[in-house]
């Protein structure tokens, strides 16, 4: 499975286009795991290739970029792969539980 849609693609915003806004109000669209650990990657801004921006939660939990290819090709035990969560409802950063 990839781990974005052509749908979610399109209503993502390129990188830098909500940079303007608070955190607390920028749009989280999807959220990728690792479901082998606590490592978790939400999707703010997106360049439309690989670079993404958003909030990752791991070690530490904090706003920065990652590669949608570098996640894509993690491979934890028994050969899992990160996953997008297809429940998540895209909702504001403001709104989402404690982090």
């Amino acid at each position: 499975m990839k781990l974005l849609t052509k749908e979610i693609i399109n209503k993502v915003p390129k990188l830098y286009e909500t940079e303007h806004l608070e955190p607390e109000d920028k749009m989280i669209w999807a959220k990728f795991f690792a479901p082998w650990s606590n490592w978790t990657w939400y999707l703010i801004e997106f360049d439309g290739e690989d670079r993404c921006f958003g909030f990752v939660k791991g070690h530490d939990a904090e706003f920065g970029y990652f590669s949608l290819k570098e996640l894509q090709a993690i491979e934890g035990p028994f050969k899992l792969k990160v996953e997008r969560d297809i429940h998540f409802t895209p909702t504001e950063v403001g709104d989402m539980p404690r982090w």
